[in-house]
């Protein structure tokens, strides 16, 4: 995938733990960088980059209050994933249902 389509596409964008957890602190509440800097051991640089990616996939919005930038998520970006895993919760409740009947008519 080019860089560009990647860096917009929201499951290349999760798929990072920090950014996920960074995604984590968001739901809370809006946060301006300094605040999630500080739940991180990484640098101001790679904690910017993480959230360059998550505003390219437009997961979060940059909102700059004076010298401060706010950062809040966005939820209805991450709702196409949501609709992808719901496919998939369908698919093992259905599978192991099979399983458990087949299990139980075995013993």
């Amino acid at each position: 995938m080019h860089r560009a389509q990647a860096s917009s596409d929201v499951y290349h964008a999760i798929a990072d733990p920090t950014r996920r957890a960074i995604l984590d602190k968001l739901r809370t509440a809006p946060a301006a960088v300094n605040a999630i800097l500080g739940d991180f051991p990484q640098s101001r640089p790679a904690i910017s980059k993480h959230l360059r990616v998550l505003r390219e996939a437009r997961i979060v919005v940059e909102q700059r209050v004076g010298r401060e930038r706010i950062y809040r998520i966005r939820p209805e970006k991450l709702h196409q994933v949501a609709t992808w895993i719901e496919g998939y919760r369908s698919f093992w409740q259905s599978s192991l249902e099979n399983l458990k009947n087949y299990l139980e008519a075995e013993s």
